[in-house]
């Protein structure tokens, strides 16, 4: 390992006064464009064309005391065709000219970025640029204080790690004017394929006499000082900041389509309900995302890089998506510069690749210390690579949408959203994995036909703020024959956080509120009932023999409006859990529904009057997730269009290509589920696929298994193609060739 190590580290001391000599003496020449620059230039389509991505990001001392060569044979040997390497912002890792842009000590007279970056043309790559804006050095402090996030009490912030910066106010001349001079730089110099920015939406509000001003002239308000949702300046905030920094995006994106019309500004944005940023918007903007979900910590589960794809797919279809994956420990603590266990890159890339992630490798410093990853992350890439034309992915079959609400975050969970609002889809996402259900992600932004054609049923995790027009919208998409499963305080509250005096769905739900929202509750249940045939309502298949389960920790008080069938759930109001000989239900106690039923057309719908989802994200109880599970089959009425029977845990997908269709079964069966990083991959046992083709006259020609490698039978039975799978270690894909 040591003398491995050697290859890629020259010594630090016998380079330091070349470097220095070299800062003393460089001249700048115009630099020409990268190599295959405007081959790759001639379409504003290149988006598509790259399928497996590679990010190095420098450190400072990267220049002169790295291996560019071996870094371009491993990119050769994984069959990366795209690379996001450092150029500038933070550090220039080329010879600037922008006054003040603060260059590599370690730089001298090289051009580690423009090097390498030409490098990658070689091979064919696309390039594109990464800049860094959320820091400075003193010299920019001295030159422009007013580039400094400030913060409420007045004081200049120097940066969290690293005292030798400042961190910059992101919504001021420091991006605006400075930035916008390096990417035009950049792209001068170098014509890459588009510029990616990190942390360049801010660190948190900035109090500087900039976005004191701004914010002023927006509102005619001094900034927010409290946390205090229903704040009115707090509320015009939440409005203006994500204004602000789309104007930047676009002062971006204009600067770099001046110098290279066919590359954008690739903006860095999260996705999901907890975004900052409008992901509908986000997506009018973007031709491809680099989605920053790089890696699991705490109690996260695997399956959270196939989540963040359906996040950015709700609104941005089917568009690119790079899914980053880091392979350090990506903890709160940074160890940067060790790495996880391979077998946990591969999970992490592979679930990502079911959901049609294009998989991305991240490394930050091209030294590298640790060389376990290498072997995993070319075990995927390269399987990848030689199975591209099944991964090329032109529609999900999936019948089943899960909504997420950006509105939702903001005006009812804010500031506690990750409890209020993303437990709750959470515990909705991991009771469909469960059930091994294809499902996509819904913005609520967008739920018009257009969007939700293709769904049989909607999921509505305590959606509380709809606006009359998304209420409206829900309830064409039942009358048309959809079907919706909705929770809590779904559509309770308008889109402003205005709470309704009844349900915006009330007439959906056969429910109206009374006026209460009871919890947390302690010792809640829900009675199992029979219908008055005495037969077993299907929402209750499974459950075995009991006659009541665990109720959730909240609860909201309603009373019946409308038609419904008859509830085979009762609630059994919480009762005292000490001392124990107090602990047993209260005679004459009401017993209201645990939940709504009702046909409606040809749709149906399930509404739960508690947060069933989040208890079951806090809990895990096994009842909650058959209870989960039962509800989604009885709504969507229809056979699924995967459907795979064995023992374990898997993240399920199904796809259509030009002439094929996949399955994809991602086993996360795995003692280290919700704690990593994964120790081992545990192979699971035979599992049984049923895949139903669309109606388009195709039929199969031959089914393959894409990790094993090889052909296996099939055979068509009641409607669907089925075929065994023998054994699944990390991953499998049944790979179905159509024809005419």
């Amino acid at each position: 390992m040591e003398s491995t190590r050697r290859t890629f580290i020259k010594s630090a001391a016998g380079v330091s006064a070349a470097c220095m000599a070299g800062l003393n003496t460089f001249e700048t020449a115009g630099a020409a464009p990268l190599m295959g620059a405007a081959e790759n230039a001639k379409s504003s389509n290149w988006y598509d064309r790259p399928m497996r991505w590679a990010q190095l990001s420098f450190v400072e001392d990267d220049p002169g005391n790295y291996s560019q060569d071996f870094w371009i044979d491993y990119f050769k040997k994984v069959h990366a065709d795209a690379a996001l390497l450092d150029a500038g912002g933070c550090i220039a890792f080329y010879p600037t000219e922008v006054p003040l842009h603060y260059r590599s000590k370690w730089l001298g007279n090289r051009d580690s970025f423009g090097d390498l970056a030409a490098a990658c043309r070689e091979l064919g790559m696309n390039v594109v640029a990464r800049t860094d804006s959320h820091a400075c050095h003193q010299d920019v402090y001295d030159a422009h204080p007013d580039w400094i996030a400030v913060d409420e009490n007045g004081n200049k912030r120097r940066h969290w790690a690293d005292k030798d910066f400042w961190v910059t106010c992101a919504l001021g001349p420091y991006n605006f004017e400075f930035m916008t001079t390096v990417h035009r730089e950049i792209m001068t110099k170098y014509m890459p394929d588009s510029i990616f920015t990190n942390r360049w939406s801010g660190s948190g509000m900035c109090y500087c006499e900039h976005c004191l001003k701004n914010f002023r002239e927006f509102s005619g308000l001094d900034l927010p000082r409290s946390r205090d949702p229903k704040d009115p300046a707090r509320l015009k905030y939440m409005e203006w900041h994500p204004q602000r920094l789309f104007e930047l995006c676009r002062v971006w994106d204009s600067a770099i389509k001046e110098i290279n019309p066919n590359a954008s500004y690739l903006a860095n944005a999260g996705g999901g309900a907890m975004s900052e940023l409008n992901m509908k918007t986000f997506a009018q903007l973007a031709p491809m995302a680099i989605a920053d979900r790089q890696s699991r910590r705490g109690l996260m589960a695997p399956w959270a890089a196939g989540m963040s794809a359906k996040e950015y797919r709700a609104t941005m279809g089917m568009k690119p998506l790079a899914g980053l994956t880091c392979v350090g420990i990506d903890d709160n603590n940074r160890w940067k510069d060790s790495v996880t266990n391979g077998e946990e890159i591969r999970m992490w890339l592979v679930d990502g690749i079911a959901q049609n992630y294009h998989p991305t490798f991240t490394k930050f410093n091209a030294k590298p210390y640790d060389m376990r990853w290498f072997g995993p992350v070319e075990q995927v890439f390269n399987w990848h690579y030689a199975n591209e034309k099944y991964l090329r992915n032109e529609k999900s079959l999936a019948r089943v949408g899960l909504v997420y609400s950006q509105q939702t975050g903001a005006h009812y969970g804010f500031p506690d959203t990750r409890a209020k609002v993303e437990d709750a889809i959470l515990g909705m996402y991991e009771a469909l994995i469960e059930a091994r259900i294809p499902f996509e992600m819904v913005h609520d932004q967008l739920l018009d036909s257009e969007h939700i054609g293709q769904f049989r049923t909607l999921i509505l995790p305590n959606i509380a703020c709809l606006s009359d027009a998304q209420c409206e919208q829900i309830s064409t998409f039942v009358t048309n024959g959809g079907s919706i499963v909705a929770t809590l305080e779904t559509s309770l509250y308008n889109e402003a956080g205005a709470r309704r005096s009844d349900f915006g769905l009330a007439s959906l739900f056969g429910a109206s509120f009374a006026g209460q929202v009871e919890g947390p509750m302690l010792n809640s249940y829900l009675n199992l009932q029979k219908d008055p045939s005495g037969k077993i309502h299907p929402l209750l298949a499974g459950l075995g023999d009991t006659t009541r389960i665990i109720n959730g920790t909240h609860q909201v008080h309603v009373t019946a409006a409308g038609d419904s069938l008859p509830a085979p759930l009762r609630i059994e109001p919480t009762y005292p859990d000490l001392p124990m000989e107090a602990v047993y239900p209260r005679a004459n106690a009401a017993h209201d529904p645990g939940v709504y039923l009702r046909e409606v057309g040809k749709g149906r719908v399930v509404y739960f009057p508690a947060n069933i989802d989040r208890t079951f994200w806090d809990v895990l109880a096994g009842d909650h997730a058959i209870l989960l599970r039962n509800a989604v089959l009885w709504a969507t009425n229809e056979p699924g269009p995967l459907e795979v029977e064995g023992k374990g845990v898997l993240d399920v997908a199904v796809w259509s290509q030009k002439d094929s269709v996949t399955a994809h079964l991602v086993n996360l069966t795995n003692p280290m589920m919700l704690k990593g990083p994964i120790r081992e991959v545990i192979p699971i046992s035979r599992q049984t696929v049923r895949i139903r083709l669309p109606k388009d006259g195709r039929r199969v020609s031959k089914a393959r298994l894409l990790v094993a490698g090889s052909e296996v039978p099939f055979r068509e039975e009641g409607g669907a193609v089925v075929v065994q799978v023998p054994t699944i270690e990390l991953h499998e894909v049944v790979a179905l060739d159509l024809k005419a």
